[in-house]
């Protein structure tokens, strides 16, 4: 049997746990330097899973630390106020811009190391916790209005008809407004994944990325788009894939008919998805079935039902 491998460090306190022999870690001490406290840290995320993509971020906010200080400052010498110059320099003075969403994650990176830091006892106290910490809010993201949607669906609906007649943008347009999913999500449909059975036929999402099965879900759409699924699979025959093509074609295939419905901007799959998001919502849909539609999660579900009420407001 396997046992558990122990944290880094003991927490603040505890009694009778310990971390790994001494020569599995680096240890750092009050006096050690930032360099040596990085790379310790870095050690600390991979051994508690954190993901490859908060690994890399974090790193690299502190190399930027690193790059202000100096790799050889002592750690127990750096203060708030040192801390907050540094976060002036990011925005003022280091002649690159820095976004508001990346300096809030870069404000994130300090308060996760310095505490961390803290929590194992290796500084006193904790020099980050009083950095302000203002999350970087996105504006709202656009969405088609009921006319402009009937619009656009009319323009999709006229590509069944004619010589040219052509399936795939009505059932591409109704897919992904009947389930909110994404482009990527939408790119990843198999045919297997498709389940007719039911009172509601259903599509099944999948990832491939064991680390993302959560957003795995079963989404249901409407048994009157079945005739226009078959007339698309007979025309293009996958084999696998829903849709056998590049991301651009489908891109291409919103952008025919925004164009058709002579829309003033491009209709997109992440335009699509809030429009449908933010009918669910105006019809009364529970708030937790809506964010497991959507596939994300609790922490993103809070800013996300927030744009869908100010998105409401004027309507």
């Amino acid at each position: 049997m396997t046992q558990e491998q122990p944290p880094l460090f003991p927490k603040r306190g505890a009694k009778g746990e310990y971390g790994p022999p001494l020569a599995q870690i680096k240890v750092i001490t009050a006096n050690s330097s930032l360099s040596m406290a990085a790379s310790a840290y870095h050690d600390y995320m991979l051994r508690q899973g954190f993901s490859e993509h908060t690994v890399k971020a974090f790193g690299g906010d502190l190399r930027l630390l690193q790059k202000y200080f100096g790799n050889n400052v002592i750690i127990g010498e750096i203060s708030t106020k040192t801390l907050n110059d540094f976060l002036a320099w990011l925005l003022h003075y280091r002649g690159v811009p820095c976004s508001p969403k990346s300096y809030g994650r870069r404000v994130t990176t300090l308060k996760n190391f310095f505490e961390w830091l803290a929590n194992t006892n290796v500084l006193p106290h904790d020099p980050a916790a009083a950095l302000i910490h203002t999350r970087a809010r996105s504006p709202l993201p656009e969405f088609l209005t009921d006319n402009q949607l009937k619009t656009l669906l009319d323009a999709a609906e006229k590509r069944l008809k004619g010589d040219k007649a052509d399936p795939r943008p009505y059932l591409l347009a109704h897919l992904v407004l009947q389930t909110a999913i994404k482009k990527a999500e939408c790119m990843g449909i198999a045919l297997q994944d498709i389940d007719r059975s039911g009172e509601k036929p259903t599509v099944l999402i999948r990832y491939k990325n064991p680390k993302m099965q959560h957003k795995e879900r079963s989404l249901l759409f409407d048994r009157e788009l079945l005739p226009v699924l078959d007339q698309y699979l007979e025309m293009y025959d996958p084999k696998v894939k829903l849709f056998e093509c590049t991301p651009r074609n489908l891109e291409y295939v919103l952008t025919d008919i925004s164009e058709l419905a002579g829309l003033s901007q491009q209709t997109s799959f992440e335009m699509l998805r809030w429009t449908a998001a933010l009918r669910d919502y105006r019809d009364g849909m529970e708030h937790n079935h809506l964010r497991r539609k959507l596939g994300v999660s609790k922490i993103t579900w809070r800013e996300t039902v927030e744009k869908l009420a100010k998105l409401t407001e004027p309507l």
